[in-house]
């Protein structure tokens, strides 16, 4: 019987700002550490034990996953980045103030763009490799993403869309470790993390809107030898 945990990153600096993140390459904030720290250490009481680990290739997850593998005592446990597990790339509203975007397009408009499961946010035109907010530089569309497929770059998603993007790792990585009895952690983003749950909960598209995923606490999952999931607990909650 395999676990599968999943991890939402710790507070990062624009979600302190309340800023629309997605694929900007933001850090943790110092709230959003401790919260990672806190998660290892909710792995390490819960006596986890890991055999691989996944995450995205956004600082922000990587540096929460580390961080809660060193409190947990298993900083050695293998670990493979992919673009598939990044947050939802949120268009042309990444960088934007969530209350000012409210005020410019209206409360309703942009609860449907973050809330709805296959409404698309304002694109963006093009691919850019940075992006400044409030005086501040943050990577983008850079070198970490020279081996993927020109088209299959977003310019904006919906949940959708993303999970879209994270079945086919799921699939061909993931589900494997699982199905081979592996222990696996997974430390990613709101977005990509409620899109999985989707998938393995068998979530309608109505009701995937009510799931939230706090940071750094640990969604613990054991599953069956089908995968079939015999039992869900939140560590932390």
């Amino acid at each position: 019987m395999a676990k599968l945990v999943l991890i939402r990153h710790g507070q990062s600096e624009w979600n302190a700002l309340n800023l629309f993140n997605g694929w900007i390459d933001t850090k943790l904030s110092d709230k959003g550490i401790d919260q990672a720290k806190q998660a290892g250490a909710l792995l390490k009481e819960e006596g986890l034990v890991f055999d691989q680990a996944y995450t995205s290739v956004l600082t922000r997850a990587i540096t929460t996953l580390h961080y809660a593998l060193e409190e947990a005592g298993q900083l050695y446990v293998p670990e493979e980045k992919s673009w598939r597990l990044n947050e939802r790339h949120y268009g042309a509203l990444q960088g934007q103030n969530k209350a000012e975007a409210a005020e410019k397009w209206g409360d309703d408009q942009v609860h449907i763009w973050r809330r709805s499961y296959d409404v698309l946010p304002p694109l963006l035109e093009n691919y850019e490799e940075t992006v400044e907010v409030q005086g501040k530089t943050y990577p983008a569309f850079d070198a970490r993403y020279a081996d993927v497929p020109f088209g299959e770059l977003p310019l904006g998603e919906n949940l959708k869309v993303t999970l879209e993007r994270v079945l086919p790792f799921y699939d061909a990585k993931i589900k494997k470790d699982l199905e081979a009895g592996k222990n696996v952690v997974i430390a990613a983003h709101g977005n990509s993390l409620r899109a999985l749950a989707k998938h393995l909960e068998n979530i309608s598209d109505d009701d995937i809107l009510n799931l939230e995923i706090a940071n750094g606490q640990p969604i613990v999952y054991d599953l069956a030898d089908d995968l079939s999931i015999k039992s869900k607990k939140t560590l932390g909650a």
